[in-house]
């Protein structure tokens, strides 16, 4: 890798980071599209590289902050992550098994459901 690109990459790390830990997204979000549309990945390798690289830092020192002014609940967050787990098996087992374009797609699909949702709606609820 050249300088340039590591530097590119270290970028988009930040980038994705700092986004993460600021309004509590998946680096996904972030790193995905830019994958794809900046480094010119497959679909696919995307989410794949995205996964990869969220593995030892996913949210450690941001959700410590949050715990630090007692904004987690360890309750909830340990039986989600027995539920994410399977789930995440499960969904990377059929996304390889699906095409690069009707994945891109299932993708795109999934941001605008949640980006329009967040934009009309004031809580989880609909109201």
């Amino acid at each position: 890798m050249s300088p340039l690109s590591i530097l590119l990459l270290l970028l988009l790390g930040l980038c994705a980071g700092y986004i993460g830990g600021l309004a509590g997204v998946g680096g996904g979000i972030i790193l995905v599209p830019s994958l794809v549309f900046i480094l010119g990945f497959s679909q696919h390798l995307a989410q794949g590289t995205s996964l990869a690289i969220m593995l030892p830092p996913i949210g450690i020192l941001a959700a410590w902050q949050y715990y630090e002014e007692g904004q987690v609940d360890i309750r909830v967050a340990l039986v989600v992550i027995a539920g994410y787990l399977i789930g995440n098996y499960l969904g990377g087992k059929l996304a390889t098994n699906v095409s690069d374009d009707t994945l891109r797609k299932i993708f795109a699909v999934f941001m605008l459901i949640v980006s329009i949702k967040m934009l009309f709606f004031t809580n989880g609820n609909g109201h």
